[in-house]
């Protein structure tokens, strides 16, 4: 979440700084002109000038607003349509409105799920399934367990050697 934060506070400090350039720029043009070219040439407006006052910060906004919203979403919805569609016989799921329950059936566009302790049975659509619980506890399971700092870093813990050390030479 801190990191979506960051990248909305980057992403409207750019589109700020992006319509302040632009109206500088058209500012300072109006002002380096004569007076007397001024009333002339006010009407002509060359494209590349009307690019840079324009086209240019309207694409920068568009290009952030693909990178900020538009791909991460393409992303997600993604994920969501591949977890929909690996769904298993005798996975726990649950559903967009927090109903959880375990998997009977599966049809073509539709689950049948058993859900509280009457096993009352559910049909719901595929659409409907939001996350599976079963999966992501066989990812986590699949994932190796994480080392402690100390082992990473090649540090050996020589107080557990010491302690055995010890012992041993009580018990003699």
């Amino acid at each position: 979440m801190n990191k979506k934060k960051i990248v909305s506070a980057v992403a409207s400090g750019l589109s700020a700084s992006a319509i302040a350039v632009s109206s500088a720029i058209s500012a300072f043009a109006e002002e380096t002109q004569p007076a007397t070219a001024v009333a002339s040439s006010s009407q002509e407006m060359t494209p590349s000038s009307a690019f840079l006052s324009m086209g240019l910060p309207m694409l920068i906004l568009f290009a952030l607003l693909y990178f900020v919203a538009i791909r991460p979403q393409k992303k997600r919805d993604q994920e969501m349509k591949e977890m929909q569609a690996n769904i298993q016989v005798g996975d726990e799921i649950v559903t967009g409105g927090g109903i959880v329950g375990i998997v009977v059936s599966i049809g073509d566009d539709t689950v049948v799920i058993e859900t509280g302790g009457a096993k009352h049975k559910l049909r719901i659509k595929n659409w409907a399934i939001t996350e599976n619980v079963t999966a992501a506890e066989r990812m986590k399971a699949d994932k190796p367990a994480k080392k402690s700092p100390l082992a990473s870093a090649g540090v050996v813990d020589d107080t557990a050697k010491e302690k055995k050390s010890k012992k041993a030479s009580k018990d003699e």
